[in-house]
């Protein structure tokens, strides 16, 4: 079940399903120690004697949305039977390290009644519930639910300043469907004030409903690393008020988005929505620490054993470039920092990270046929220097680069140019970005020229000729020796990847790839080269989904979440979004640019009503398929908007639109030649046009 409306500041991260339960809860890390891990936070009514819970499927009819260029989310639940809408508007305080939700009910009968709301907790702090205690505190009237040096403190008060009316706390066994929130169903709690082990808890609210009339509480979720944080952010909700926490939350946001003025104008109204929708949501999946997260939907657990809640340096890099592209350099230099500390001695970045620096999950090994092998994707790290570039390109913040020069990009080059086969010129095999398959692929190769001439750039900016003259002379061997094998004649378009023993080419894979976007995307070829047009124009024909859904598969014959043969794979918003990039780029007029708008307003149809964005969508249904949101789709949604932006204002004007606005166009045309000369000037080199 997609995660349609996430909430966080950077330290905590709370998730919801279709009906506003709370399914994730991340904290201290964006990502990292999931204190709900997909159970279900249950919200329950009772009224005239009747009790139900708030579920998908039930009596109860739910809209979801974000209010406009907000982190605050708005639920509308409708019970016809009950006679009942009730209103969530839910946040999480900018600042402290807080969940809000506020709760109006509308009755919707010609008569007085009283409802009792029913708030279940169920945690399983830091990925467990071995060894949880639920507690009542009788200072703050809330429960508190502890392990180690996690607090978590609930509690809820009417608009009359009582509450909780009720609570309960007890042991859980998800197994047996065994829990304290049964104690509900009678409308009444018993009041146990402690439980240790596997536990929840419930507390209630008792809200006055006039014939026709509203009433109004607030519930909230203060996290800590001692009893007495929790008490003190429970206390600032009360001194403050919940609604000037919620104000103040949303007044950050709209700045925080409003700060920017792009030319959105430029971009159908939809597009221009989702814009704006995807950088807040954005936000949401990046740590304090600095790591920008891949998604935060446990429920794909149940497809690997494994979550998308760690930092790819690939994935990383690519939102730190969105982000600055945006005006916001603030995330990406924390991402840069981030990265920067964990390059190894050797100068390669491993393949994911957890939020907190330490090495994630993989499936890459050690060994291959009884040989070691680094169990690495190597564009991974040439990304990181391409998106540092780019980074400083627009921001000239020479201090920030500074102290990353020498441990960071210089590193990091060295073993691209190391990490090579000497007869060849190829670099030595690694994982694709796909994850799949090892190999020397196409996308790599890009990556690693797009690398290298950044770190060229470096190099001459910092007074270095002969090391940048030494990083062009690779990246041309790299260049000559991609157009020497990756071309396949017969094939008319680039191959996906090679096979090789050693300087042996054993396999090429001429697999349509939609991942050859980054052909062009980093430098290596002109997205106007006849060879990369015949490359696209034939992954448009074979990956483009022939169904009423649309969109474009990653390759031929998919098999992740696939559910249909009769489709070469399900429709990814990034690979759908590429194809849109290809098109901008080659487009002479603004006439050509109409596809690529269709492509922006797919995406933006395909959406959820929230704005999020899911990896991929069922190729019949359009439904989302996989996690949801995945922070790429959304990245790669803005950068697609920034370079139509920059292409239709380029032919209305002659200039393009480029952030931040403190920069000169003598300024802005100087650092956007740079990339574009070195990439001409490095191909002069080459043997192979």
């Amino acid at each position: 079940m997609p995660r349609d409306i996430p909430l966080g500041n950077g330290r905590l991260l709370v998730c919801f399903d279709n009906v506003s339960r709370i399914r994730d809860l991340y904290y201290p890390h964006v990502g990292q120690e999931n204190h709900v891990t997909g159970n279900t936070m249950r919200l329950g009514i009772w009224v005239d004697g009747i009790f139900s819970w708030i579920e998908p499927g039930s009596a109860w009819k739910s809209e979801q949305i974000y209010e406009t260029n907000t982190l605050v989310a708005r639920t509308v639940l409708y019970n016809e039977e009950l006679g009942l809408i009730v209103t969530f508007k839910d946040c999480v305080d900018f600042h402290a390290d807080l969940f809000i939700r506020e709760v109006n009910v509308k009755n919707l009968l010609a008569v007085p009644r009283i409802l009792r709301i029913y708030f279940h907790q169920d945690f399983d702090i830091s990925g467990n519930s071995v060894g949880d205690t639920a507690a009542y505190d009788p200072k703050s009237l809330g429960i508190v639910h502890y392990k180690a040096k996690r607090y978590f403190l609930v509690n809820c008060m009417a608009s009359d300043g009582r509450g909780p009316h009720e609570y309960a706390t007890g042991l859980k066994d998800p197994n047996k469907e065994e829990g304290t929130y049964y104690d509900a169903e009678d409308g009444n709690l018993s009041g146990n004030p402690i439980a240790q082990g596997s536990v929840d808890s419930v507390i209630a609210l008792h809200l006055g409903l006039e014939a026709g009339g509203e009433s109004e509480g607030h519930y909230w979720i203060a996290a800590g690393q001692t009893w007495d944080d929790v008490l003190q952010i429970d206390a600032l909700v009360k001194y403050k008020t919940p609604q000037k926490l919620t104000k103040r939350t949303r007044d950050y946001w709209r700045l925080w988005i409003l700060k920017e003025t792009p030319p959105l104008e430029l971009l159908p109204k939809n597009v221009r929505q989702l814009y704006n929708r995807s950088l807040l949501i954005l936000r949401t999946q990046i740590d304090h620490n600095g790591g920008i997260v891949a998604a935060n939907d446990s429920d794909v657990i149940q497809f690997n054993k494994d979550t998308y809640s760690y930092v790819w340096p690939r994935d990383g890099a690519l939102v730190a470039n969105a982000l600055d592209l945006a005006g916001y350099p603030v995330p990406a230099q924390n991402f840069f920092n981030f990265i920067s500390r964990l390059i190894t001695r050797d100068g390669y970045l491993m393949h994911k990270y957890n939020p907190d620096g330490s090495l994630a999950s993989s499936w890459h090994p050690w060994v291959h046929n009884g040989k070691e092998q680094l169990p690495i994707q190597e564009d991974e790290t040439a990304l990181a220097i391409w998106s540092l570039w780019n980074h400083f390109v627009i921001y000239r913040d020479i201090e920030f680069i500074k102290p990353l020069y020498r441990p960071f990009v210089k590193r990091a080059a060295q073993f691209l140019c190391e990490y090579r086969d000497g007869e060849t010129g190829l670099p030595l095999p690694s994982y694709d970005l796909w994850e799949e398959n090892r190999g020397v692929h196409a996308f790599t190769i890009g990556a690693i020229f797009g690398g290298l001439t950044a770190a060229a750039l470096f190099c001459s900016i910092f007074g270095e000729e002969e090391r940048a003259e030494y990083y062009r002379t690779v990246a041309a061997e790299i260049r000559d020796a991609s157009s020497r094998h990756l071309w396949q004649e017969d094939e008319d378009a680039f191959c996906k990847s090679l096979e090789m023993e050693g300087s042996k080419i054993l396999k090429i894979d001429s697999t349509c790839d939609s991942s050859a976007w980054g052909l062009f995307a980093f430098g290596l070829y002109s997205a106007n080269d006849p060879r990369i047009r015949n490359t696209m124009k034939n992954i448009k024909g074979k990956l483009w989904v022939r169904t009423p859904v649309g969109g474009m598969a990653r390759y031929e014959d998919d098999g992740y979440y696939r559910v249909s043969d009769e489709v070469p794979g399900n429709p990814w918003f990034i690979c759908t979004l590429w194809y849109g990039d290809y098109l901008i780029e080659i487009a002479e007029n603004e006439e050509q640019l109409e596809e690529a708008i269709e492509i922006l307003e797919w995406t933006a149809r395909h959406a959820l009503s929230s704005g999020v964005l899911a990896e991929q969508v069922h190729p019949y249904t359009g439904v989302p398929l996989s996690v949801s949101p995945l922070t790429w789709s959304h990245s790669t949604f803005v950068a697609t908007c920034q370079r139509l932006m920059n292409k239709v204002q380029k032919f209305r004007t002659g200039e393009e639109h480029r952030l931040p606005k403190m920069l000169s166009k003598r300024d802005a045309d100087w650092v956007a030649r740079l990339f574009s000369q070195e990439c001409d000037n490095i191909h002069k080199i080459c043997t192979i046009r």
